[in-house]
């Protein structure tokens, strides 16, 4: 990939990105956290593609992917005012249709093209297709790490922006924001099982949820970043102080050292 073809790239993202905006206070403030958050994974995924000795050529495809990850994101929220998938529409699948429909990525050849959509896909599943190997898999892995890195950024900011200020709070709160906390969820945590995102009831849930992120950490080099900007610490200090929440500290951080002493 040319350099003149990642600047014609970014363009187009800006470019696309500034129709959305209107005069809806509240539209706005969530496309803007979601703009910010694509230029920053960028960022992420650059940092990963050296950790990783990526060539100048993957690099560029990396950062496109990081840029356009979330591409879908400005139409779902316009429309369902919502970044819920699950009460509004797969936001992955929307940005690869979108790229598509506007061939955005008509001056790469196929093989190029198809790594970018695919790891587009990809990047909000559950869990990776088993069948993926090579590239493909490498650039997955990467976007789901990058992307995690700087959701954790953002929500931590999020959260400590919400105690602040809750009636003053302008981004959307997607879980009513009480005391409790679901049981299997906790649970969950603590067997380092998956979630199901439908059955968080809670902003507590969520926290907690977030916590077993750590469980699908790909990269050592994700790991360190983590627990150097101290997010797992501070997303424990916007939990109630229970019993609960101390278990999964204590297995949420006894994984992060265990796997960062295995990994050197």
């Amino acid at each position: 990939m040319k350099q003149e073809q990642l600047e014609s790239l970014r363009a187009w993202f800006d470019d696309y990105v500034t129709d959305f905006y209107g005069d809806d206070k509240f539209i706005n403030a969530n496309l803007k956290l979601k703009e910010d958050h694509s230029r920053r994974t960028c960022q992420e995924m650059l940092y990963l593609a050296d950790a990783l000795g990526l060539d100048t050529n993957s690099k560029h495809i990396a950062e496109v992917i990081a840029l356009f990850h979330d591409v879908g994101r400005f139409e779902q929220f316009v429309k369902y005012r919502t970044y819920n998938d699950s009460r509004s529409i797969n936001h992955s699948l929307l940005g690869v249709n979108i790229l598509c429909k506007q061939k955005v990525l008509e001056t790469f050849d196929k093989q190029q093209e198809q790594l970018i959509l695919k790891a587009i896909e990809y990047h909000g599943l559950k869990e990776l297709p088993k069948d993926l190997d090579g590239q493909c898999l490498m650039l997955s892995k990467m976007i789901r790490d990058a992307d995690k890195l700087d959701v954790l950024y953002v929500v931590t900011d999020y959260y400590k922006q919400y105690k602040k200020d809750p009636e003053g709070f302008t981004l959307e709160l997607e879980f009513p924001d009480e005391p409790a906390y679901s049981p299997h969820v906790v649970q969950s945590v603590i067997n380092r099982q998956q979630i199901d995102y439908s059955t968080l009831r809670t902003l507590n849930d969520i926290k907690i949820l977030q916590l077993g992120w750590v469980y699908d950490v790909n990269f050592t080099a994700t790991l360190k970043r983590i627990k150097k900007r101290r997010f797992l610490e501070m997303l424990i200090d916007f939990l109630p102080r229970t019993q609960d929440i101390e278990k999964v500290k204590e297995a949420v951080f006894e994984y992060v050292d265990s796997r960062l002493r295995q990994d050197g």
